[in-house]
Protein backbone atom coordinates (compact mmCIF):
# COMPACT_ATOMS: atom_id res chain seq x y z
CA UNK A 1 0.00 0.00 0.00
CA UNK A 2 1.25 3.60 -0.18
CA UNK A 3 0.53 5.11 3.25
CA UNK A 4 0.32 8.73 3.69
CA UNK A 5 0.77 9.22 7.68
CA UNK A 6 -0.39 12.60 8.41
CA UNK A 7 1.47 13.30 12.11
CA UNK A 8 5.07 11.78 12.69
CA UNK A 9 5.06 11.65 16.59
CA UNK A 10 5.13 8.45 18.35
CA UNK A 11 2.21 6.32 16.98
CA UNK A 12 2.81 7.73 13.52
CA UNK A 13 6.53 7.19 13.72
CA UNK A 14 6.23 3.59 14.63
CA UNK A 15 3.44 3.01 12.51
CA UNK A 16 5.34 4.23 9.93
CA UNK A 17 8.50 3.25 10.29
CA UNK A 18 7.32 -0.30 11.01
CA UNK A 19 5.36 -0.68 7.78
CA UNK A 20 7.96 0.46 5.79
CA UNK A 21 10.09 -2.10 7.03
CA UNK A 22 7.59 -4.43 6.14
CA UNK A 23 7.75 -2.75 2.52
CA UNK A 24 4.72 -0.01 2.03
CA UNK A 25 5.35 2.71 0.68
CA UNK A 26 5.18 5.05 3.60
CA UNK A 27 5.23 8.60 3.60
CA UNK A 28 5.49 10.70 6.83
CA UNK A 29 4.34 14.04 6.80
CA UNK A 30 4.86 16.42 9.74
CA UNK A 31 5.73 20.16 11.01
CA UNK A 32 8.34 18.97 13.45
CA UNK A 33 11.36 19.95 11.37
CA UNK A 34 14.46 18.08 13.27
CA UNK A 35 12.32 14.95 13.01
CA UNK A 36 11.64 15.07 9.48
CA UNK A 37 15.27 16.45 8.82
CA UNK A 38 16.58 13.90 10.56
CA UNK A 39 14.79 11.29 8.94
CA UNK A 40 15.75 12.33 5.66
CA UNK A 41 19.13 11.67 6.59
CA UNK A 42 19.64 9.13 8.72
CA UNK A 43 16.56 7.26 8.86
CA UNK A 44 14.19 6.10 11.60
CA UNK A 45 14.87 3.92 14.91
CA UNK A 46 11.84 2.15 15.76
CA UNK A 47 12.77 0.98 19.55
CA UNK A 48 10.73 -1.76 21.32
CA UNK A 49 11.18 -3.33 24.49
CA UNK A 50 12.43 -6.34 22.77
CA UNK A 51 14.97 -4.84 19.95
CA UNK A 52 15.52 -1.55 17.69
CA UNK A 53 15.02 -1.15 14.08
CA UNK A 54 16.77 1.52 11.22
CA UNK A 55 13.69 2.38 9.13
CA UNK A 56 13.13 4.02 6.14
CA UNK A 57 10.02 5.58 5.15
CA UNK A 58 10.08 8.81 3.38
CA UNK A 59 9.48 12.25 5.65
CA UNK A 60 8.36 14.92 4.11
CA UNK A 61 7.77 18.63 5.34
CA UNK A 62 3.97 19.97 5.21
CA UNK A 63 4.85 22.23 2.58
CA UNK A 64 6.28 19.41 0.81
CA UNK A 65 3.42 17.69 0.68
CA UNK A 66 2.39 20.28 -2.79
CA UNK A 67 5.15 18.11 -4.60
CA UNK A 68 3.37 14.27 -4.06
CA UNK A 69 1.96 13.57 -7.62
CA UNK A 70 0.90 10.11 -7.15
CA UNK A 71 -2.30 9.42 -4.91
CA UNK A 72 -2.29 7.86 -1.78
CA UNK A 73 -4.06 4.69 -1.30
CA UNK A 74 -4.80 5.73 2.38
CA UNK A 75 -4.31 8.58 4.45
CA UNK A 76 -4.17 8.17 8.15
CA UNK A 77 -4.79 10.68 10.10
CA UNK A 78 -2.36 10.27 13.14
CA UNK A 79 -2.24 14.14 14.66
CA UNK A 80 -3.93 15.44 18.14
CA UNK A 81 -7.35 15.62 17.89
CA UNK A 82 -7.54 19.38 17.88
CA UNK A 83 -5.78 19.12 14.59
CA UNK A 84 -8.48 16.59 13.14
CA UNK A 85 -10.27 18.68 11.03
CA UNK A 86 -7.01 21.21 9.16
CA UNK A 87 -5.16 17.72 8.82
CA UNK A 88 -8.31 15.51 7.13
CA UNK A 89 -8.86 19.09 4.83
CA UNK A 90 -4.92 19.30 3.79
CA UNK A 91 -4.90 15.74 2.76
CA UNK A 92 -8.01 15.46 0.75
CA UNK A 93 -6.47 15.91 -2.76
CA UNK A 94 -3.44 13.53 -1.91
CA UNK A 95 -5.67 10.51 -1.80
CA UNK A 96 -7.10 8.50 -4.34
CA UNK A 97 -10.31 10.04 -5.04
CA UNK A 98 -11.92 6.80 -6.72
CA UNK A 99 -10.68 4.10 -3.89
CA UNK A 100 -8.30 5.79 -1.62
CA UNK A 101 -9.39 5.58 1.80
CA UNK A 102 -8.85 8.17 5.35
CA UNK A 103 -8.27 6.46 8.86
CA UNK A 104 -8.92 7.87 12.06
CA UNK A 105 -5.66 6.97 13.95
CA UNK A 106 -5.89 8.64 16.95
CA UNK A 107 -7.36 8.87 20.99
CA UNK A 108 -10.20 10.10 21.43
CA UNK A 109 -13.87 9.85 19.18
CA UNK A 110 -13.00 11.79 16.09
CA UNK A 111 -13.77 10.04 13.18
CA UNK A 112 -17.41 11.88 12.19
CA UNK A 113 -15.69 15.04 12.58
CA UNK A 114 -12.91 13.02 9.85
CA UNK A 115 -15.89 11.63 8.05
CA UNK A 116 -17.20 15.07 7.69
CA UNK A 117 -14.55 15.98 5.39
CA UNK A 118 -13.52 13.24 3.88
CA UNK A 119 -16.64 11.47 3.34
CA UNK A 120 -18.36 8.65 5.26
CA UNK A 121 -17.98 6.47 2.56
CA UNK A 122 -14.19 6.33 2.25
CA UNK A 123 -13.20 6.60 6.24
CA UNK A 124 -12.68 4.14 8.51
CA UNK A 125 -11.35 3.64 12.07
CA UNK A 126 -8.16 2.70 13.75
CA UNK A 127 -8.70 2.03 17.71
CA UNK A 128 -4.82 1.40 18.56
CA UNK A 129 -4.19 -0.37 21.82
CA UNK A 130 -0.19 0.18 21.89
CA UNK A 131 2.07 2.70 23.57
CA UNK A 132 4.21 5.23 21.44
CA UNK A 133 6.76 8.40 22.29
CA UNK A 134 9.07 10.40 19.90
CA UNK A 135 11.41 12.08 22.53
CA UNK A 136 14.14 12.97 20.02
CA UNK A 137 14.29 13.80 16.37
CA UNK A 138 14.49 10.52 14.20
CA UNK A 139 13.90 8.14 16.98
CA UNK A 140 10.10 6.78 17.50
CA UNK A 141 9.57 4.50 20.88
CA UNK A 142 7.05 1.65 21.53
CA UNK A 143 6.79 1.66 24.90
CA UNK A 144 4.37 -1.64 25.92
CA UNK A 145 4.39 -4.88 24.44
CA UNK A 146 0.59 -5.40 24.79
CA UNK A 147 0.24 -8.84 22.11
CA UNK A 148 -2.92 -6.62 20.57
CA UNK A 149 -1.90 -3.59 18.76
CA UNK A 150 -5.01 -1.99 16.63
CA UNK A 151 -9.01 -3.12 15.82
CA UNK A 152 -9.74 -1.75 12.35
CA UNK A 153 -13.69 -0.89 11.75
CA UNK A 154 -16.21 0.70 9.00
CA UNK A 155 -18.49 3.25 10.41
CA UNK A 156 -21.41 1.08 9.64
CA UNK A 157 -19.90 -2.43 11.25
CA UNK A 158 -19.66 -3.48 7.57
CA UNK A 159 -17.02 -6.15 6.90
CA UNK A 160 -15.09 -5.11 3.66
CA UNK A 161 -11.96 -5.85 1.82
CA UNK A 162 -10.73 -2.31 2.59
CA UNK A 163 -10.74 -3.10 6.45
CA UNK A 164 -9.47 -6.79 5.98
CA UNK A 165 -6.37 -5.12 3.80
CA UNK A 166 -5.46 -2.66 6.39
CA UNK A 167 -5.90 -5.40 9.73
CA UNK A 168 -3.56 -7.23 6.92
CA UNK A 169 -0.87 -4.12 6.89
CA UNK A 170 -0.79 -3.21 10.64
CA UNK A 171 -0.48 -7.23 11.72
CA UNK A 172 3.24 -6.67 10.85
CA UNK A 173 3.18 -4.38 13.50
CA UNK A 174 1.05 -5.69 16.18
CA UNK A 175 -1.93 -8.47 16.73
CA UNK A 176 -4.77 -5.95 14.44
CA UNK A 177 -8.64 -7.17 14.70
CA UNK A 178 -11.22 -6.26 12.41
CA UNK A 179 -14.39 -5.04 14.70
CA UNK A 180 -17.96 -4.83 13.23
CA UNK A 181 -18.63 -2.52 16.42
CA UNK A 182 -16.34 0.79 16.04
CA UNK A 183 -18.27 2.43 18.68
CA UNK A 184 -18.57 0.13 20.87
CA UNK A 185 -14.19 -0.40 20.80
CA UNK A 186 -13.72 3.42 20.87
CA UNK A 187 -15.60 4.32 24.00
CA UNK A 188 -14.12 1.12 25.53
CA UNK A 189 -10.62 3.16 24.70
CA UNK A 190 -11.86 6.40 26.05
CA UNK A 191 -12.52 4.24 28.80
CA UNK A 192 -8.77 3.70 29.38
CA UNK A 193 -7.51 7.06 27.76
CA UNK A 194 -9.95 9.39 30.55
CA UNK A 195 -8.49 6.47 33.36
CA UNK A 196 -4.98 7.59 32.39
CA UNK A 197 -3.69 10.34 30.12
CA UNK A 198 -4.82 13.64 32.01
CA UNK A 199 -4.16 11.72 35.45
CA UNK A 200 -0.47 11.51 34.00
CA UNK A 201 -0.37 14.98 32.29
CA UNK A 202 -1.82 16.94 35.68
CA UNK A 203 0.61 14.35 38.30
CA UNK A 204 3.58 13.51 36.27
CA UNK A 205 3.12 10.35 36.85
CA UNK A 206 3.69 7.92 34.12
CA UNK A 207 1.87 5.10 32.25
CA UNK A 208 2.72 2.72 34.85
CA UNK A 209 2.60 4.39 38.16
CA UNK A 210 -1.14 5.79 37.40
CA UNK A 211 -2.67 2.51 37.63
CA UNK A 212 0.20 1.27 40.84
CA UNK A 213 0.21 4.20 42.77
CA UNK A 214 -2.92 4.33 45.06
CA UNK A 215 -4.48 7.24 44.78
CA UNK A 216 -4.28 8.10 41.24
CA UNK A 217 -5.25 4.45 40.46
CA UNK A 218 -8.74 4.96 42.68
CA UNK A 219 -9.63 8.16 41.04
CA UNK A 220 -8.78 6.32 37.61
CA UNK A 221 -11.42 3.93 38.54
CA UNK A 222 -13.71 6.72 39.37
CA UNK A 223 -13.38 8.34 36.57
CA UNK A 224 -13.58 4.90 33.94
CA UNK A 225 -16.76 4.24 35.49
CA UNK A 226 -18.30 7.77 34.48
CA UNK A 227 -17.40 6.99 31.15
CA UNK A 228 -18.89 3.64 31.03
CA UNK A 229 -22.00 5.36 32.44
CA UNK A 230 -22.04 7.70 29.59
CA UNK A 231 -21.20 4.96 27.38
CA UNK A 232 -24.52 2.78 28.30
CA UNK A 233 -26.81 5.93 28.64
CA UNK A 234 -26.58 5.77 24.60
CA UNK A 235 -26.85 2.23 24.39
CA UNK A 236 -23.17 1.69 23.44
CA UNK A 237 -22.23 -1.82 23.98
CA UNK A 238 -18.17 -1.69 25.96
CA UNK A 239 -15.79 -4.44 25.60
CA UNK A 240 -12.91 -5.44 27.66
CA UNK A 241 -10.98 -2.81 29.71
CA UNK A 242 -7.96 -3.81 31.26
CA UNK A 243 -8.72 -7.13 30.91
CA UNK A 244 -11.73 -6.67 32.77
CA UNK A 245 -15.26 -6.29 31.75
CA UNK A 246 -16.01 -2.78 31.56
CA UNK A 247 -19.00 -3.01 34.12
CA UNK A 248 -16.64 -4.39 36.53
CA UNK A 249 -14.96 -0.67 36.33
CA UNK A 250 -18.63 0.97 37.57
CA UNK A 251 -18.57 -1.77 40.45
CA UNK A 252 -15.29 -1.18 42.06
CA UNK A 253 -16.43 2.31 41.89
CA UNK A 254 -19.47 1.70 43.88
CA UNK A 255 -17.76 -0.23 46.58
CA UNK A 256 -17.78 -4.12 44.78
CA UNK A 257 -15.43 -6.41 43.89
CA UNK A 258 -12.32 -3.56 44.11
CA UNK A 259 -9.57 -5.64 44.87
CA UNK A 260 -10.13 -7.70 41.66
CA UNK A 261 -10.37 -4.47 39.67
CA UNK A 262 -7.02 -3.11 41.41
CA UNK A 263 -4.88 -5.87 40.82
CA UNK A 264 -6.15 -5.82 36.74
CA UNK A 265 -4.90 -2.21 37.05
CA UNK A 266 -1.71 -2.91 38.62
CA UNK A 267 -0.85 -5.77 36.24
CA UNK A 268 -1.95 -3.08 33.16
CA UNK A 269 0.84 -1.20 35.02
CA UNK A 270 3.38 -3.67 35.37
CA UNK A 271 2.85 -4.28 31.43
CA UNK A 272 2.96 -0.54 30.26
CA UNK A 273 6.58 -0.74 31.09
CA UNK A 274 8.73 1.21 32.92
CA UNK A 275 9.61 4.03 30.77
CA UNK A 276 5.79 4.49 29.30
CA UNK A 277 4.24 8.08 29.44
CA UNK A 278 0.49 8.56 27.74
CA UNK A 279 0.21 10.66 24.90
CA UNK A 280 -1.23 14.06 28.07
CA UNK A 281 1.90 13.38 29.82
CA UNK A 282 4.21 13.55 27.04
CA UNK A 283 2.33 17.14 26.21
CA UNK A 284 2.88 18.08 29.40
CA UNK A 285 6.23 17.54 29.62
CA UNK A 286 6.63 18.94 26.17
CA UNK A 287 4.55 22.32 27.50
CA UNK A 288 2.35 21.71 24.69
CA UNK A 289 -1.30 22.18 24.12
CA UNK A 290 -3.08 18.69 25.81
CA UNK A 291 -6.43 17.29 24.64
CA UNK A 292 -8.52 17.20 27.84
CA UNK A 293 -11.75 18.87 25.77
CA UNK A 294 -11.68 15.82 23.58
CA UNK A 295 -11.09 13.15 26.13
CA UNK A 296 -12.51 13.92 29.66
CA UNK A 297 -13.96 17.19 28.59
CA UNK A 298 -15.89 15.21 26.00
CA UNK A 299 -17.46 12.68 28.36
CA UNK A 300 -18.37 15.25 30.43
CA UNK A 301 -19.86 17.16 27.61
CA UNK A 302 -22.10 13.87 26.80
CA UNK A 303 -22.78 13.52 30.57
CA UNK A 304 -24.24 16.88 30.69
CA UNK A 305 -26.61 15.97 27.59
CA UNK A 306 -27.82 12.67 28.82
CA UNK A 307 -28.36 13.65 32.07
CA UNK A 308 -25.57 11.16 33.49
CA UNK A 309 -23.52 12.65 36.63
CA UNK A 310 -20.00 12.97 35.20
CA UNK A 311 -18.14 14.82 38.81
CA UNK A 312 -14.41 13.35 38.35
CA UNK A 313 -14.29 13.77 34.93
CA UNK A 314 -15.50 17.39 35.53
CA UNK A 315 -12.91 18.00 38.19
CA UNK A 316 -10.05 17.25 36.25
CA UNK A 317 -11.47 19.22 33.38
CA UNK A 318 -11.46 22.01 35.87
CA UNK A 319 -8.12 21.62 37.01
CA UNK A 320 -6.20 21.20 33.69
CA UNK A 321 -8.44 24.59 32.36
CA UNK A 322 -7.06 26.62 35.58
CA UNK A 323 -3.50 25.42 35.18
CA UNK A 324 -3.46 26.33 31.78
CA UNK A 325 -0.96 24.83 28.81
CA UNK A 326 2.77 25.50 30.30
CA UNK A 327 2.44 23.71 33.56
CA UNK A 328 4.10 21.06 35.21
CA UNK A 329 2.45 17.92 36.89
CA UNK A 330 2.88 17.31 40.30
CA UNK A 331 1.12 14.66 42.56
CA UNK A 332 -0.15 17.75 44.37
CA UNK A 333 -2.70 18.19 41.69
CA UNK A 334 -4.71 15.45 41.84
CA UNK A 335 -5.35 16.04 45.79
CA UNK A 336 -8.99 17.68 44.64
CA UNK A 337 -10.00 14.04 43.00
CA UNK A 338 -8.61 12.41 46.10
CA UNK A 339 -10.40 14.30 48.32
CA UNK A 340 -13.63 13.40 46.21
CA UNK A 341 -13.25 9.64 47.00
CA UNK A 342 -15.85 7.72 48.81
Amino acid sequence: MRIGIMGAGGIGSVVGGLLSRAGHDVTLIDQWWEHVEKIKADGLIVETQEDEYLTHPKAIHIHELQHETVPFDAAFIAVKSYDTEWATTLMLRYVDPDHGVFVDFQNGINDERMAAIAGVERSLGCVITIGAAAWEPGRGIRTDNYPLGFKIGEHDGSDTPRARELVEALSVIADTEFTDDLWGNRWSKLMVNCMANALSGVSGYGTSEVRTEIDPRRVGIQLGAEVARVALAQDINLYSVLALPAESIIDAAEGRGIEEVEAAFIEAGRRAGAGGVPSFGQDVRKGRRNEIDYLNGLVSDMGKKLGVPTPFNDKIVEIIHDLGIDFKGEPKNIQPLVDMLP
